[in-house]
């Protein structure tokens, strides 16, 4: 019998290398591997569904769930998760010290629907009070004009969101004084060009991450798996394939980043990093599945529905195949 043929679309993550590189097969399939950056991927899987199985955007799913028009059936693979307090950049000349004096600025943003913005408008909210509504939001193209959102959303009352012109993009703006803040994943090349009067607000980001995680025991979820619903359909036994491989490549990952007989990844103390993290957050740190990560799925779904983006409060069972809600152990 042959094979299922499989166009899996994903970062080149370390966690889902052996994918790639075939040492971990998905039963029963034959797997075409595209390493795509992100933006390229949601860009191609939700305006065209290219992809049989393909990383997503965790905030655009939802949006799309909710909607009832989500081409993609989740699974609790989360290829990407990364605290945000890092992510958000300021003017210096302006007199933003902390959170609450981001009040009345006028912030930019990729896409207002990105799951990263949704998750730092989430955190500023959360844990210091500052409403989404009451800040200003342009969103457009961050180094290349012309950008708009992925998944389209409809306008959200009381509050001030409008994209910036055409031709312009936003480190433009934030360069020239017109934008006093920046909320996105991708760091801003003038910040990484040293620009004057661009920092960050939290400039001592990971102690300031680690006390959130402490606080909240949340580990930010950016992006998740998705397999066409269609497959899932005419092959059941799909989706819980397609979990065990990335739970296995993710296994040999978390081992290959303590294995100090040549170091992997090219930095000094990568097993003192990997030693730490697991102090503070356990031994499996990079978490899979949805009862283990449940905290931080029904936050993002709590704070997708509160700024305007979903239409309704989803639960784990909107997103996620039924077949990978529990797996069976030894």
């Amino acid at each position: 019998m042959s094979k299922l043929s499989l166009t899996v679309a994903c970062g080149d993550y370390d966690r889902v290398r052996a994918i790639k590189d075939g040492r971990v097969p998905i039963e029963g399939c034959d797997v075409n591997f595209l390493p795509l950056a992100a933006e390229e991927v949601f860009f191609r899987a939700f305006r065209s569904t290219e992809f049989d199985v393909t990383e997503l955007s965790f905030s655009s799913t939802m949006i799309q769930t909710a909607r009832g028009d989500c081409q993609y059936i989740g699974i609790p693979a989360f290829v990407s998760r990364i605290f945000r307090h890092s992510s958000i950049y300021i003017r210096t000349d302006r007199g933003i010290t902390k959170p609450e004096d981001l009040r009345g600025k006028k912030i930019g943003l990729p896409e207002y629907q990105m799951t990263a913005p949704v998750w730092m408008r989430g955190m500023m909210q959360d844990e210091y009070g500052v409403r989404p509504e009451e800040c200003i939001w342009r969103s457009g193209g961050q180094e290349q004009p012309g950008r708009d959102e992925r998944t389209p959303i409809k306008p959200i009352p009381g509050l001030d969101l409008a994209p910036i012109p055409n031709d312009r993009t936003l480190v433009d703006m934030f360069v020239k004084g017109e934008l006093d803040a920046l909320f996105t994943a991708r760091a801003p090349s003038c910040f990484v060009e040293g620009a004057p009067n661009i920092g960050r607000l939290f400039p001592n980001y990971r102690e300031v991450e680690k006390a959130y995680y402490q606080k909240t025991r949340l580990f930010p979820i950016m992006h998740l798996i998705g397999i066409k619903k269609t497959l899932v359909e005419q092959h059941p036994w799909l989706a819980t394939s397609v979990y065990k491989a990335f739970v296995q490549a993710k296994a040999i990952a978390m081992q290959e980043v303590r294995d100090i007989t040549a170091l992997n990844i090219t930095l000094p103390w990568v097993e003192a990093e990997a030693l730490e993290s697991m102090a503070l957050m356990g031994q499996d740190y990079w978490r899979y599945g949805v009862k283990e990560s449940l905290h931080e799925i029904d936050a993002l779904a709590r704070y997708s529905h509160e700024q305007g983006l979903s239409s309704r409060l989803l639960t784990a069972a909107d997103l996620f195949a039924p077949s990978v809600m529990d797996i069976s152990r030894i």
